[in-house]
């Protein structure tokens, strides 16, 4: 069996197109997290008309220099004033105010003196002072918003100064979890067998897509007969937009998924990769929905899923893929075993601004170890033509958390 290099299942990967993007519209408060579905543009000024930035007096700039003004009225925020500043005198205005008509400036309460029904200006200020000028938080026709934006507090504050009260967005794309294996065992049920296991893969899947914004859809642990297999994955095609199947996907007597998405008419992008962890992976399409199919062994099938199943939910809902590559500098040597590009877990600090990884603690053994997920951990990217690695060199990190 002839395996594909890394870097083109994921160029495969990336060159997906998606043809009817689910949407729908969602309360405001209730989008945080979504991704924007529709540009957010302005329809007014912001503000409309100069407005107070402070509590002080509205005056004629030219008038500062006469040394004492007479209050003429007070200007509430809120208040809709038809008094005017004339010379020689002012107004008093508060914070979000609209500045009277006539006045080009405010002065801070704390620049002047108050006898009578008179300020004593003690320190002037430049022309224009403390006043917002028309447009300047943002002006109409301003895309303030891009589609594909994870939205967050920021955004919903600013379409609620919209008046946005249901903004449209992608729909989180509902993830199927299935693990296959005879010898798995689910949660809180009785171990009868020295060869069962306890599943733990379809755990740790759930969490990745509820992480990575998806919706969870734990359909648990089935048979590794095929039949059983079939009916699970056809049954979560139907419900889902993504299914994801942990074990039965190598080249064992009893793999039958690979099969079984060849059966049900999936379009297979690819199957096999030199990667490790996980060189047993295959990604099938239908239509605008996916099959991810990932090895057994628990850590293999993490690794795989944040390289291939984290992708496809953000690529669903047209928005940009949360884990990132940084550069990081080796505080302990790493020995290449294999001619495949290779994700290894690594311990990582951010010191002064740069990034630093270590392999303390972490054992090298097989796929199997999941426990070298656990703290601060990322993964070390090595490509299939990278050599072995010494203290100091730069090197490149996935982070995940």
């Amino acid at each position: 069996m002839a395996f594909m290099h890394f870097d083109e299942s994921i160029e495969i990967l990336e060159n997906i197109t998606i043809k009817n993007y689910k949407k729908e519209k969602k309360y405001l408060t209730d989008t945080l997290g979504y991704v924007l579905a529709e540009d957010i543009i302005t329809d007014h000024n912001s503000p409309a008309l100069p407005t107070s930035a402070m509590d002080g007096y509205a005056v004629k700039h030219t008038d500062l220099a006469l040394g004492r003004l007479k209050i003429s009225s007070i200007n509430p925020a809120g208040a809709d004033l038809v008094d005017e500043v004339l010379s020689g005198s002012c107004i008093k205005t508060f914070t979000g105010s609209l500045m009277p008509k006539g006045a080009d400036t405010l002065i801070p309460i704390e620049n002047v003196t108050v006898e009578g029904d008179e300020i004593v200006i003690n320190e002037t200020v430049p022309f224009g002072f403390s006043v917002r000028a028309i447009g300047e938080n943002y002006e109409k026709g301003q895309t303030l918003i891009k589609e594909g934006t994870k939205i967050d507090f920021a955004d919903i504050g600013v379409m609620a100064s919209l008046n946005v009260v249901s903004p449209l967005v992608f729909e989180k794309p509902r993830v199927a979890i299935l693990s296959t294996g005879s010898e798995l065992l689910e949660l809180g049920e009785v171990q009868t067998s020295d060869a069962q296991i306890r599943s733990s893969n379809n755990y740790i899947l759930e969490s990745l897509v509820k992480k990575y914004d998806g919706e969870a859809l734990q359909l648990g642990c089935i048979l590794d007969d095929k039949e059983s297999i079939l009916t699970a994955v056809e049954s979560a095609l139907a419900q889902s937009d993504i299914v994801v199947t942990t074990g039965g996907v190598s080249v064992g007597d009893f793999d039958f998924v690979k099969d079984v998405i060849v059966e049900l008419g999936c379009e297979v992008l690819f199957k096999g990769v030199r990667v490790k962890p996980g060189q047993h992976i295959m990604v099938a399409k239908k239509e605008d929905k996916f099959i991810v199919a990932l090895p057994g062994f628990a850590y293999s099938s993490t690794v795989t899923a944040l390289l291939y199943m984290v992708p496809l939910i953000a690529k669903l809902q047209k928005g940009e893929c949360s884990l990132r590559r940084v550069e990081a500098t080796l505080r302990d040597t790493f020995n290449k075993r294999q001619k495949k590009a290779e994700f290894t877990a690594c311990n990582y600090v951010l010191e002064n601004g740069q990034y630093f990884v270590d392999f303390k603690g972490k054992k090298f053994g097989s796929s199997a170890i999941l426990t070298n997920m656990l703290g601060k951990t990322a993964l070390l990217v090595t490509s299939e033509e990278d050599s072995p690695k010494v203290v100091g060199d730069k090197v490149t990190i996935l982070l995940i958390d």
